[in-house]
């Protein structure tokens, strides 16, 4: 890597292209030139992932020549991405909560906005808990994709046992890998179904029936179909359909999963749920039932509504 060779990039003089600088000058104009979003920290992270070197060493090294080998691997990925193909899923990772996940097309690539999720939850037990080491907990995370939320809540409560549920039986098997990799996968049982499903059994659960949780988080899928045309390219041609549409308008799936929630979720246990874009209405509307209390909602860092939380209400119908 430190001897140059014939260059798949070149100046606008024709002179091959050969150092570090030069290289990710060139791959964020490429990107700049399709109006790739962030196209400069795309072009950053393709080149770390090249080089496998952190962004400091990049900067550091400027002048550093690449061979020809690693100029074509990075033009290759370039061209991918600027193609719509998501960085993720070129450099195969996507740091969330401050681990580092694999992705595959295979699940939803983890948003910062869903750690508002973790934020929420926490911040619920923590106040009916402080010793998060010892206070043995059982917490679902629905619709798991990359398993983020559920190995992250692992992270944070080293006690707690959870149950992480997808229907796709690809998604599960990238979380079960994430969860081996980052060292919680003994506390935590993968469920391929819908939502809830398989917890059910053959027959509803009552007030005298177990399992019931002391958490219940999801970030379900809430994009109407009929926006698919609106979303961005690497969005709409890239991540899993399953995990992405809940439905013609976007918001069917809330209601049963708060149905469903209100029956596994012991007596002051909570529901956390990443919301919509304009679902706010929709899902606190569903919680304004005898079943919940303490409804509250938390907007991300742009001010949009993101998180709705409920506690389940201390009585249970004995029905």
């Amino acid at each position: 890597m430190l001897h140059p060779h014939e260059s798949p990039f070149a100046s606008a003089h024709g002179k091959p292209i050969t150092d570090v600088r030069s290289v990710l000058g060139d791959g964020i104009a490429q990107l700049e030139r399709e109006s790739v979003p962030s196209a400069a920290l795309a072009a950053e992270l393709l080149l770390m992932h090249v080089l496998q070197r952190d962004r400091a060493w990049i900067y550091a090294h400027p002048e550093c020549e690449l061979d020809a080998a690693t100029r074509e691997k990075y033009s290759s990925l370039i061209a991918q991405r600027a193609s719509g193909v998501p960085t993720q899923h070129l450099t195969g990772h996507q740091e969330f909560w401050g681990l580092d996940f694999e992705v595959t097309p295979d699940v939803l690539i983890p948003r910062p906005e869903t750690e508002h999720v973790i934020e929420v939850a926490l911040a619920r037990l923590v106040a009916q808990s402080e010793d998060c080491a010892k206070q043995e907990l059982r917490i679902a995370d629905v619709g798991t994709g990359s398993g983020c939320i559920a190995i992250a809540l692992a992270h944070e409560w080293p006690a707690a046992r959870i149950t992480a549920t997808d229907i796709s039986a690809a998604a599960l098997e990238v979380a079960r890998r994430n969860a081996a990799r980052l060292g919680v996968a003994e506390r935590i049982t993968f469920a391929e179904c819908s939502l809830l499903d398989a917890l059910f059994h053959q027959s509803p659960v009552t007030s005298h029936q177990s399992p019931l949780f002391d958490l219940i988080a999801s970030n379900p899928p809430y994009i109407g179909r009929r926006e698919a045309a609106t979303l961005p390219r690497e969005v709409r041609e890239h991540e899993p359909e399953t995990a992405l549409f809940g439905g013609e308008i976007g918001t069917e799936l809330y209601q049963p999963l708060i149905a469903q929630a209100a029956a596994l979720l012991k007596p002051q246990g909570h529901l956390v749920l990443e919301l919509g874009y304009n679902s706010a209405e929709h899902v606190m509307r569903a919680l304004g039932t005898p079943e919940w209390t303490s409804l509250s909602i938390t907007n991300d860092l742009a001010g949009i509504p993101r998180v709705a939380c409920a506690e389940r209400t201390a009585e249970r119908s004995s029905a």
